[in-house]
Protein backbone atom coordinates (compact mmCIF):
# COMPACT_ATOMS: atom_id res chain seq x y z
CA UNK A 1 0.00 0.00 0.00
CA UNK A 2 2.48 2.60 1.13
CA UNK A 3 4.17 1.47 -2.72
CA UNK A 4 1.83 2.56 -4.39
CA UNK A 5 0.50 5.38 -2.75
CA UNK A 6 4.59 7.19 -2.95
CA UNK A 7 4.51 5.74 -6.88
CA UNK A 8 1.95 8.82 -6.87
CA UNK A 9 4.14 10.99 -6.23
CA UNK A 10 1.73 13.29 -4.73
CA UNK A 11 2.64 17.09 -4.46
CA UNK A 12 4.52 18.76 -1.66
CA UNK A 13 2.26 20.43 1.01
CA UNK A 14 1.87 24.17 0.79
CA UNK A 15 3.21 24.62 4.12
CA UNK A 16 6.49 22.33 3.11
CA UNK A 17 6.51 24.69 -0.27
CA UNK A 18 6.07 28.01 0.85
CA UNK A 19 7.57 27.65 4.15
CA UNK A 20 10.04 26.23 6.69
CA UNK A 21 12.77 23.48 5.82
CA UNK A 22 14.21 23.75 9.37
CA UNK A 23 16.29 20.45 10.90
CA UNK A 24 16.51 19.76 14.36
CA UNK A 25 19.62 17.33 15.47
CA UNK A 26 19.39 16.57 19.50
CA UNK A 27 22.39 14.86 21.58
CA UNK A 28 21.72 13.64 25.08
CA UNK A 29 24.45 14.41 27.78
CA UNK A 30 25.71 10.61 28.22
CA UNK A 31 25.61 10.59 24.05
CA UNK A 32 27.91 13.97 23.41
CA UNK A 33 31.97 14.06 24.18
CA UNK A 34 31.77 16.05 26.81
CA UNK A 35 28.82 15.70 28.95
CA UNK A 36 26.66 18.50 27.14
CA UNK A 37 22.78 18.25 25.75
CA UNK A 38 23.44 19.85 21.78
CA UNK A 39 20.28 20.81 19.87
CA UNK A 40 20.66 22.53 16.34
CA UNK A 41 18.56 24.27 14.60
CA UNK A 42 18.19 26.08 11.38
CA UNK A 43 15.55 28.32 10.12
CA UNK A 44 14.89 27.68 6.72
CA UNK A 45 12.57 30.50 4.69
CA UNK A 46 13.13 31.84 1.17
CA UNK A 47 13.64 35.64 1.48
CA UNK A 48 13.81 35.78 5.31
CA UNK A 49 16.33 38.41 6.77
CA UNK A 50 18.78 36.34 9.66
CA UNK A 51 20.02 37.98 12.65
CA UNK A 52 20.49 37.49 16.44
CA UNK A 53 17.45 37.98 19.06
CA UNK A 54 17.71 39.20 22.12
CA UNK A 55 15.24 40.04 25.01
CA UNK A 56 16.59 41.52 28.17
CA UNK A 57 15.92 40.20 31.15
CA UNK A 58 13.08 42.75 33.24
CA UNK A 59 10.94 43.12 35.93
CA UNK A 60 7.40 44.08 34.69
CA UNK A 61 4.55 45.98 37.20
CA UNK A 62 1.15 44.09 37.92
CA UNK A 63 -1.13 44.05 35.36
CA UNK A 64 1.36 44.47 32.51
CA UNK A 65 0.31 42.87 28.94
CA UNK A 66 2.08 41.62 26.01
CA UNK A 67 1.70 42.09 22.37
CA UNK A 68 1.96 39.55 20.43
CA UNK A 69 2.76 38.80 16.48
CA UNK A 70 2.94 36.28 14.15
CA UNK A 71 6.74 35.51 14.10
CA UNK A 72 6.65 34.77 10.52
CA UNK A 73 4.49 36.93 8.95
CA UNK A 74 4.54 40.23 12.02
CA UNK A 75 0.87 40.00 12.18
CA UNK A 76 -0.53 41.75 15.14
CA UNK A 77 -2.78 38.57 17.03
CA UNK A 78 -3.74 39.85 20.46
CA UNK A 79 -2.18 40.55 23.83
CA UNK A 80 -1.68 38.21 27.26
CA UNK A 81 -0.46 38.33 30.52
CA UNK A 82 2.89 39.76 31.07
CA UNK A 83 5.43 37.54 33.41
CA UNK A 84 6.31 39.71 36.81
CA UNK A 85 10.23 38.27 36.05
CA UNK A 86 11.57 37.64 32.66
CA UNK A 87 14.83 36.33 31.97
CA UNK A 88 17.76 37.08 29.15
CA UNK A 89 17.66 35.26 26.12
CA UNK A 90 19.99 35.64 23.04
CA UNK A 91 19.03 33.92 20.25
CA UNK A 92 17.20 30.82 21.38
CA UNK A 93 18.79 30.08 24.44
CA UNK A 94 18.14 32.09 28.22
CA UNK A 95 20.52 32.99 30.83
CA UNK A 96 19.88 29.69 32.15
CA UNK A 97 20.76 27.54 29.58
CA UNK A 98 17.37 26.28 28.31
CA UNK A 99 17.25 26.42 24.72
CA UNK A 100 14.36 25.89 22.18
CA UNK A 101 14.37 25.01 18.57
CA UNK A 102 11.37 23.88 15.83
CA UNK A 103 10.60 22.09 12.95
CA UNK A 104 6.64 22.98 11.70
CA UNK A 105 5.07 19.44 10.38
CA UNK A 106 1.96 21.30 9.21
CA UNK A 107 -0.59 18.42 9.76
CA UNK A 108 -3.97 18.06 9.79
CA UNK A 109 -5.27 21.59 8.15
CA UNK A 110 -8.43 21.71 9.01
CA UNK A 111 -7.01 22.20 12.99
CA UNK A 112 -5.73 25.75 12.14
CA UNK A 113 -7.13 27.93 14.31
CA UNK A 114 -6.42 31.92 13.13
CA UNK A 115 -8.35 33.32 15.90
CA UNK A 116 -5.96 31.86 18.17
CA UNK A 117 -3.29 34.57 20.10
CA UNK A 118 -0.05 32.33 20.44
CA UNK A 119 1.57 31.94 17.39
CA UNK A 120 5.01 28.86 17.75
CA UNK A 121 7.89 31.66 17.37
CA UNK A 122 5.90 33.48 20.11
CA UNK A 123 5.74 30.49 22.49
CA UNK A 124 9.10 29.82 21.69
CA UNK A 125 10.48 33.11 22.84
CA UNK A 126 7.86 33.75 25.85
CA UNK A 127 8.92 30.41 26.97
CA UNK A 128 12.13 31.12 27.23
CA UNK A 129 11.86 34.64 29.02
CA UNK A 130 10.00 33.03 31.55
CA UNK A 131 11.75 29.36 32.60
CA UNK A 132 14.45 27.90 34.38
CA UNK A 133 14.20 24.24 32.72
CA UNK A 134 12.89 22.57 29.84
CA UNK A 135 10.14 20.95 31.93
CA UNK A 136 8.90 24.12 33.05
CA UNK A 137 9.26 25.79 29.15
CA UNK A 138 6.79 22.50 28.20
CA UNK A 139 3.97 23.95 30.83
CA UNK A 140 4.42 27.48 30.34
CA UNK A 141 3.81 26.73 26.35
CA UNK A 142 0.99 24.42 26.60
CA UNK A 143 -0.93 26.81 29.57
CA UNK A 144 -0.57 29.48 27.24
CA UNK A 145 -1.96 28.05 24.40
CA UNK A 146 -4.59 26.64 26.70
CA UNK A 147 -5.42 30.33 27.81
CA UNK A 148 -5.06 31.90 24.10
CA UNK A 149 -5.65 29.33 21.86
CA UNK A 150 -2.75 28.31 19.48
CA UNK A 151 -2.41 29.86 15.71
CA UNK A 152 -0.22 28.23 13.89
CA UNK A 153 -0.35 24.47 12.24
CA UNK A 154 1.56 21.41 13.98
CA UNK A 155 4.93 21.94 15.61
CA UNK A 156 7.73 19.82 16.39
CA UNK A 157 9.87 21.25 19.53
CA UNK A 158 13.08 20.53 20.88
CA UNK A 159 13.07 21.61 24.28
CA UNK A 160 16.42 21.24 26.44
CA UNK A 161 18.28 22.49 29.21
CA UNK A 162 21.79 21.40 30.64
CA UNK A 163 20.47 17.64 32.36
CA UNK A 164 17.68 17.13 29.70
CA UNK A 165 16.00 17.08 26.33
CA UNK A 166 12.69 17.12 24.98
CA UNK A 167 10.65 16.96 21.68
CA UNK A 168 7.14 18.56 22.29
CA UNK A 169 4.35 17.97 19.53
CA UNK A 170 1.50 20.13 19.37
CA UNK A 171 -1.62 20.64 16.87
CA UNK A 172 -4.26 22.88 17.68
CA UNK A 173 -8.23 22.07 17.68
CA UNK A 174 -9.39 24.10 14.54
CA UNK A 175 -11.06 27.50 14.35
CA UNK A 176 -12.63 28.90 17.56
CA UNK A 177 -11.36 25.83 19.53
CA UNK A 178 -9.00 27.39 22.23
CA UNK A 179 -6.10 25.01 23.05
CA UNK A 180 -4.36 22.32 21.49
CA UNK A 181 -3.65 18.33 21.92
CA UNK A 182 0.31 17.51 22.51
CA UNK A 183 2.63 15.26 23.58
CA UNK A 184 6.43 15.76 24.90
CA UNK A 185 8.78 12.44 24.95
CA UNK A 186 12.42 12.73 27.16
CA UNK A 187 15.57 11.56 24.88
CA UNK A 188 17.25 9.15 26.92
CA UNK A 189 20.56 10.53 27.83
CA UNK A 190 22.41 7.82 26.17
CA UNK A 191 20.26 8.65 22.29
CA UNK A 192 20.41 10.87 19.40
CA UNK A 193 17.19 12.66 18.17
CA UNK A 194 15.86 14.68 15.32
CA UNK A 195 13.38 15.78 13.67
CA UNK A 196 12.42 18.06 10.37
CA UNK A 197 8.99 19.31 9.16
CA UNK A 198 7.66 15.71 10.01
CA UNK A 199 5.89 14.59 13.01
CA UNK A 200 7.78 11.82 14.55
CA UNK A 201 6.39 10.86 17.80
CA UNK A 202 4.31 7.68 17.34
CA UNK A 203 3.71 5.37 20.24
CA UNK A 204 4.40 6.64 23.70
CA UNK A 205 4.02 5.01 27.29
CA UNK A 206 1.54 7.11 28.95
CA UNK A 207 2.09 5.42 32.24
CA UNK A 208 5.83 6.72 32.10
CA UNK A 209 5.28 10.23 33.91
CA UNK A 210 8.62 10.93 33.92
CA UNK A 211 9.65 10.69 30.63
CA UNK A 212 6.30 11.53 28.72
CA UNK A 213 4.04 14.12 29.01
CA UNK A 214 0.39 14.49 27.24
CA UNK A 215 -2.51 17.09 26.68
CA UNK A 216 -5.21 14.59 28.36
CA UNK A 217 -7.59 15.23 25.28
CA UNK A 218 -4.53 14.26 22.69
CA UNK A 219 -6.46 10.92 21.86
CA UNK A 220 -9.87 11.53 22.91
CA UNK A 221 -9.97 13.94 20.50
CA UNK A 222 -8.14 11.84 17.53
CA UNK A 223 -11.61 9.74 18.00
CA UNK A 224 -13.88 12.77 18.28
CA UNK A 225 -12.33 13.80 14.71
CA UNK A 226 -12.46 10.41 13.32
CA UNK A 227 -8.76 10.50 13.25
CA UNK A 228 -8.51 7.15 15.70
CA UNK A 229 -10.56 4.21 16.76
CA UNK A 230 -8.57 1.86 17.93
CA UNK A 231 -6.99 1.08 21.26
CA UNK A 232 -4.94 3.73 23.41
CA UNK A 233 -2.19 1.21 23.31
CA UNK A 234 -1.50 1.68 19.26
CA UNK A 235 -2.50 5.40 19.64
CA UNK A 236 0.06 7.27 17.36
CA UNK A 237 0.06 11.22 17.66
CA UNK A 238 1.96 11.12 13.91
CA UNK A 239 -0.46 8.61 12.27
CA UNK A 240 -3.53 10.67 13.88
CA UNK A 241 -2.47 14.17 13.10
CA UNK A 242 0.42 14.30 10.70
CA UNK A 243 0.11 11.17 8.48
CA UNK A 244 2.64 10.45 6.59
CA UNK A 245 3.07 11.52 2.61
CA UNK A 246 5.55 11.91 -0.16
CA UNK A 247 6.65 15.21 1.16
CA UNK A 248 6.86 14.18 4.93
CA UNK A 249 8.55 10.52 3.78
CA UNK A 250 11.56 12.21 0.96
CA UNK A 251 11.57 15.67 1.82
CA UNK A 252 11.29 15.45 6.02
CA UNK A 253 12.32 12.03 7.08
CA UNK A 254 14.94 11.71 4.94
CA UNK A 255 17.05 14.71 6.79
CA UNK A 256 16.58 12.80 10.24
CA UNK A 257 17.68 9.45 8.26
CA UNK A 258 20.85 11.02 7.36
CA UNK A 259 21.81 11.78 10.79
CA UNK A 260 20.98 8.95 12.07
CA UNK A 261 23.11 7.16 9.28
CA UNK A 262 26.62 9.40 10.35
CA UNK A 263 26.02 8.07 13.82
CA UNK A 264 24.13 4.30 13.86
CA UNK A 265 25.29 2.85 10.69
CA UNK A 266 22.88 -0.33 11.64
CA UNK A 267 20.10 2.21 11.76
CA UNK A 268 20.94 4.08 8.49
CA UNK A 269 21.33 0.48 6.83
CA UNK A 270 17.50 -0.69 8.34
CA UNK A 271 15.85 2.32 7.49
CA UNK A 272 17.01 3.23 4.05
CA UNK A 273 14.41 1.47 2.55
CA UNK A 274 12.02 3.35 4.52
CA UNK A 275 12.68 7.11 3.37
CA UNK A 276 12.90 5.32 -0.14
CA UNK A 277 9.53 4.46 -0.06
CA UNK A 278 9.92 0.53 0.15
CA UNK A 279 8.98 0.03 3.82
CA UNK A 280 6.26 1.50 5.62
CA UNK A 281 8.06 0.86 9.00
CA UNK A 282 8.97 4.16 10.55
CA UNK A 283 11.98 5.03 11.98
CA UNK A 284 12.54 5.19 15.89
CA UNK A 285 12.26 8.46 17.68
CA UNK A 286 15.75 8.08 19.00
CA UNK A 287 18.88 5.95 18.98
CA UNK A 288 22.08 5.34 20.69
CA UNK A 289 24.96 6.23 18.18
CA UNK A 290 27.94 4.21 17.68
CA UNK A 291 30.44 6.94 19.26
CA UNK A 292 30.27 9.76 21.50
CA UNK A 293 29.44 13.00 19.45
CA UNK A 294 30.93 16.38 19.86
CA UNK A 295 29.76 20.13 19.13
CA UNK A 296 32.16 20.11 15.94
CA UNK A 297 30.51 16.72 14.82
CA UNK A 298 26.76 18.59 15.12
CA UNK A 299 28.45 21.42 13.20
CA UNK A 300 29.25 19.37 10.58
CA UNK A 301 26.00 17.32 10.74
CA UNK A 302 24.16 20.45 10.12
CA UNK A 303 26.16 21.08 6.99
CA UNK A 304 24.79 17.47 5.07
CA UNK A 305 23.84 17.31 1.67
CA UNK A 306 23.36 13.28 1.86
CA UNK A 307 26.71 13.07 0.68
CA UNK A 308 28.30 9.54 0.13
CA UNK A 309 24.96 7.71 0.21
CA UNK A 310 22.20 6.59 -1.71
CA UNK A 311 20.84 9.93 -1.78
CA UNK A 312 23.56 11.95 -3.16
CA UNK A 313 22.56 14.66 -4.96
CA UNK A 314 26.57 15.96 -6.16
CA UNK A 315 26.72 13.47 -8.69
CA UNK A 316 23.74 14.02 -11.02
CA UNK A 317 23.12 15.98 -14.39
CA UNK A 318 21.36 18.66 -11.37
CA UNK A 319 24.74 19.56 -9.89
CA UNK A 320 25.90 20.79 -13.07
CA UNK A 321 29.63 20.94 -14.00
CA UNK A 322 31.14 21.41 -10.45
CA UNK A 323 29.10 18.95 -8.17
CA UNK A 324 26.66 21.83 -6.37
CA UNK A 325 25.00 19.92 -3.59
CA UNK A 326 22.03 22.70 -4.42
CA UNK A 327 18.82 22.70 -6.02
CA UNK A 328 16.32 25.86 -6.91
CA UNK A 329 13.30 26.09 -5.30
CA UNK A 330 10.77 24.98 -5.52
CA UNK A 331 10.90 21.73 -4.26
CA UNK A 332 8.57 19.84 -6.98
CA UNK A 333 8.49 20.49 -10.81
CA UNK A 334 6.56 19.08 -13.75
CA UNK A 335 8.18 17.90 -17.01
CA UNK A 336 5.32 17.26 -19.97
CA UNK A 337 2.27 15.68 -17.29
CA UNK A 338 4.55 13.96 -15.06
CA UNK A 339 6.19 15.85 -11.14
CA UNK A 340 9.18 15.48 -9.76
CA UNK A 341 11.01 16.63 -6.89
CA UNK A 342 14.58 17.76 -5.56
CA UNK A 343 15.96 16.80 -3.10
CA UNK A 344 15.97 18.66 0.03
CA UNK A 345 19.03 18.05 2.36
CA UNK A 346 19.89 19.16 6.27
CA UNK A 347 21.83 21.89 4.59
CA UNK A 348 19.93 24.25 2.16
CA UNK A 349 20.74 27.59 0.72
CA UNK A 350 17.86 29.30 2.02
CA UNK A 351 18.75 29.31 5.79
CA UNK A 352 18.26 32.91 7.56
CA UNK A 353 20.08 31.61 10.53
CA UNK A 354 21.29 28.62 12.24
CA UNK A 355 22.37 27.12 15.95
CA UNK A 356 24.38 24.60 17.86
CA UNK A 357 23.40 25.18 21.48
CA UNK A 358 25.73 23.36 23.80
CA UNK A 359 24.21 23.57 27.50
CA UNK A 360 26.94 21.98 30.62
CA UNK A 361 25.37 21.29 33.55
CA UNK A 362 29.16 21.01 35.33
CA UNK A 363 29.48 24.60 34.85
CA UNK A 364 27.54 27.75 35.99
CA UNK A 365 25.07 29.10 34.01
CA UNK A 366 26.40 31.91 32.41
CA UNK A 367 29.42 29.71 31.02
CA UNK A 368 28.30 26.18 30.30
CA UNK A 369 25.69 27.66 27.87
CA UNK A 370 26.87 28.38 24.26
CA UNK A 371 24.97 28.90 21.63
CA UNK A 372 27.61 28.28 18.47
CA UNK A 373 25.80 30.71 16.16
CA UNK A 374 25.58 31.52 12.34
CA UNK A 375 23.99 33.55 9.84
CA UNK A 376 23.09 31.95 6.57
CA UNK A 377 23.42 27.98 5.23
CA UNK A 378 25.44 26.47 7.95
CA UNK A 379 27.08 24.81 5.21
CA UNK A 380 28.49 28.72 4.11
CA UNK A 381 28.96 30.33 7.66
CA UNK A 382 31.10 29.98 10.59
CA UNK A 383 29.53 29.07 14.05
CA UNK A 384 30.34 31.77 16.53
CA UNK A 385 30.51 31.19 20.20
CA UNK A 386 27.95 33.21 21.92
CA UNK A 387 27.27 32.82 25.63
CA UNK A 388 24.33 32.91 26.75
CA UNK A 389 24.61 35.38 29.72
CA UNK A 390 25.25 37.88 26.75
CA UNK A 391 23.45 41.45 27.10
CA UNK A 392 24.48 43.17 23.85
CA UNK A 393 24.20 41.68 20.01
CA UNK A 394 27.19 41.69 18.13
CA UNK A 395 26.75 44.77 15.68
CA UNK A 396 27.51 42.42 12.52
CA UNK A 397 24.30 40.00 14.32
CA UNK A 398 21.96 42.85 14.97
CA UNK A 399 18.41 43.36 13.63
CA UNK A 400 19.03 47.14 11.21
CA UNK A 401 22.13 46.21 9.26
CA UNK A 402 19.80 45.92 6.21
CA UNK A 403 16.80 44.21 5.78
CA UNK A 404 15.37 41.28 3.18
CA UNK A 405 15.42 43.89 0.83
CA UNK A 406 18.96 46.01 1.66
CA UNK A 407 22.35 45.00 1.34
CA UNK A 408 24.89 46.36 4.03
CA UNK A 409 28.72 45.58 4.34
CA UNK A 410 28.12 45.48 8.31
CA UNK A 411 25.49 42.91 8.22
CA UNK A 412 26.77 38.90 8.46
CA UNK A 413 23.55 37.95 6.99
CA UNK A 414 24.58 39.52 3.50
CA UNK A 415 28.25 38.96 3.73
CA UNK A 416 27.56 35.33 4.32
CA UNK A 417 25.44 35.42 1.23
CA UNK A 418 28.00 37.02 -0.68
CA UNK A 419 30.40 34.68 -0.45
CA UNK A 420 28.25 31.78 -0.85
CA UNK A 421 26.41 33.25 -4.23
CA UNK A 422 30.00 33.32 -5.46
CA UNK A 423 30.98 29.49 -4.48
CA UNK A 424 27.80 28.04 -5.42
CA UNK A 425 27.97 28.13 -9.37
CA UNK A 426 31.57 26.21 -9.29
CA UNK A 427 31.34 24.28 -6.24
CA UNK A 428 34.00 22.02 -6.77
CA UNK A 429 36.30 24.57 -7.94
CA UNK A 430 36.08 27.27 -5.02
CA UNK A 431 34.74 25.15 -1.80
CA UNK A 432 38.01 24.22 -0.41
CA UNK A 433 39.35 27.79 -0.36
CA UNK A 434 36.41 28.63 1.36
CA UNK A 435 36.71 25.50 4.12
CA UNK A 436 40.42 26.27 4.81
CA UNK A 437 39.17 29.98 6.55
CA UNK A 438 35.76 28.23 7.65
CA UNK A 439 37.89 25.48 9.51
CA UNK A 440 40.55 28.08 10.46
CA UNK A 441 38.10 30.08 12.49
CA UNK A 442 36.11 27.27 14.07
CA UNK A 443 39.13 25.48 14.99
CA UNK A 444 40.19 28.50 16.81
CA UNK A 445 36.95 29.13 18.87
CA UNK A 446 36.93 25.38 19.71
CA UNK A 447 40.69 25.24 20.49
CA UNK A 448 40.13 28.71 22.62
CA UNK A 449 37.40 27.86 24.49
CA UNK A 450 38.99 26.23 27.52
CA UNK A 451 40.95 28.90 28.38
CA UNK A 452 37.96 31.59 27.76
CA UNK A 453 35.47 30.03 30.00
CA UNK A 454 38.79 29.14 32.65
CA UNK A 455 39.28 32.76 32.43
CA UNK A 456 35.92 33.57 32.73
CA UNK A 457 35.57 31.13 35.91
CA UNK A 458 37.81 33.48 37.95
CA UNK A 459 36.29 36.59 37.19
CA UNK A 460 32.57 35.03 38.01
CA UNK A 461 34.19 33.35 41.16
CA UNK A 462 35.21 37.69 42.07
CA UNK A 463 32.13 38.84 40.45
CA UNK A 464 29.39 37.06 37.88
CA UNK A 465 29.04 40.60 36.78
CA UNK A 466 32.69 40.64 35.81
CA UNK A 467 32.44 37.87 33.99
CA UNK A 468 29.14 38.13 31.72
CA UNK A 469 31.18 41.44 30.77
CA UNK A 470 34.00 39.68 29.58
CA UNK A 471 32.32 36.59 27.94
CA UNK A 472 29.63 39.04 25.99
CA UNK A 473 33.19 41.13 24.81
CA UNK A 474 34.54 37.56 23.57
CA UNK A 475 31.38 37.09 21.85
CA UNK A 476 31.57 40.43 20.24
CA UNK A 477 35.09 39.77 19.22
CA UNK A 478 34.76 36.81 17.72
CA UNK A 479 31.59 37.58 15.60
CA UNK A 480 33.10 40.46 14.06
CA UNK A 481 36.33 38.36 13.23
CA UNK A 482 34.58 36.11 11.68
CA UNK A 483 32.75 38.16 9.25
CA UNK A 484 36.07 40.28 8.91
CA UNK A 485 37.75 37.56 7.44
CA UNK A 486 34.78 36.20 5.51
CA UNK A 487 34.85 40.07 3.69
CA UNK A 488 38.48 39.04 2.73
CA UNK A 489 37.84 35.30 1.21
CA UNK A 490 34.70 36.92 -0.67
CA UNK A 491 38.05 39.50 -1.91
CA UNK A 492 40.36 36.59 -2.25
CA UNK A 493 37.61 34.63 -4.14
CA UNK A 494 36.63 37.52 -7.03
CA UNK A 495 40.38 38.04 -7.80
CA UNK A 496 41.79 34.29 -7.66
CA UNK A 497 38.05 32.87 -9.87
CA UNK A 498 37.92 35.78 -12.36
CA UNK A 499 36.01 35.62 -15.53
CA UNK A 500 36.18 31.74 -15.07
CA UNK A 501 40.07 31.22 -14.95
CA UNK A 502 42.08 30.18 -11.71
CA UNK A 503 45.06 32.62 -10.93
CA UNK A 504 48.13 30.57 -9.66
CA UNK A 505 49.21 30.27 -5.95
CA UNK A 506 52.23 29.72 -4.52
CA UNK A 507 52.97 29.24 -0.70
CA UNK A 508 49.48 30.22 0.35
CA UNK A 509 49.20 33.56 -1.72
CA UNK A 510 48.21 34.69 -5.29
CA UNK A 511 50.99 34.88 -7.95
CA UNK A 512 52.40 38.03 -9.39
CA UNK A 513 53.73 38.04 -12.52
CA UNK A 514 57.02 38.62 -12.85
CA UNK A 515 56.44 41.35 -15.95
CA UNK A 516 53.20 43.01 -16.81
CA UNK A 517 49.95 43.15 -15.94
CA UNK A 518 49.04 39.54 -16.49
CA UNK A 519 48.68 37.22 -13.58
CA UNK A 520 50.13 34.10 -13.72
CA UNK A 521 46.94 31.16 -14.14
CA UNK A 522 45.30 28.33 -15.27
CA UNK A 523 42.15 27.37 -17.49
CA UNK A 524 40.50 24.55 -15.24
CA UNK A 525 37.30 24.11 -18.32
CA UNK A 526 34.78 22.07 -17.51
CA UNK A 527 35.46 17.95 -15.76
CA UNK A 528 36.44 15.55 -18.51
CA UNK A 529 33.16 13.62 -17.16
CA UNK A 530 30.83 16.74 -17.71
CA UNK A 531 32.00 17.45 -21.16
CA UNK A 532 31.34 13.35 -21.81
CA UNK A 533 27.66 14.44 -21.03
CA UNK A 534 28.15 17.24 -23.50
CA UNK A 535 29.18 15.34 -26.11
CA UNK A 536 26.70 12.98 -25.91
CA UNK A 537 23.82 15.01 -25.79
CA UNK A 538 25.12 17.16 -28.79
CA UNK A 539 26.85 14.64 -30.95
CA UNK A 540 29.31 16.37 -33.25
CA UNK A 541 27.97 19.74 -33.30
CA UNK A 542 30.74 21.21 -31.12
CA UNK A 543 32.92 18.80 -33.22
CA UNK A 544 36.33 20.44 -34.36
CA UNK A 545 36.11 19.96 -38.40
CA UNK A 546 38.94 19.67 -40.70
CA UNK A 547 38.03 22.24 -43.55
CA UNK A 548 38.12 20.98 -47.31
CA UNK A 549 40.52 22.25 -49.00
Amino acid sequence: MMKRFLTAVVLLTACIVNGWACTNLIVGKKASADGSVIVSYSADSYGMFGFLCHYPAAQHPAGAMRSIYDWDSGKYLGQIKEAKQTYNVIGNMNEFQVTIGETTFGGRPELVDTTGVMDYGSLIYVALQRSRTAKEAIKVMTDLVKEYGYYSSGESFSIADPNEVWIMEMIGKGPGMKGAVWVAVRIPDDCIAAHANQSRIHKFNMNDKENCLYSPDVISFAREKGYFNGANKDFSFADAYCPLDFSGLRACEARVWSYYNMFSKATGQAYLSYVQGESSEPMPLYVKPDRKISVRDIQQAMRDHYEGTPLDITKDMGAGPFNMPYRLSPLTFKVDDSEYFNERPISTQQSAFTFVAQMRASMPDAIGGVLWFGLDDANMTVFTPVYCNTDRVPNVYAEGNGDCVTFSWDSAFWIYNWVADMIRPRYSLMIEDMRNVQNGLENTFEQAQSGVETAAMKLYNEDPEKAKEFLTNYTHMTAQSAVDSWKKLGEFLIVRYNDGAMKKMKDGKLMRPETGNTAPLVRPGYPEEFLRELVKATGDRYKVKELKK
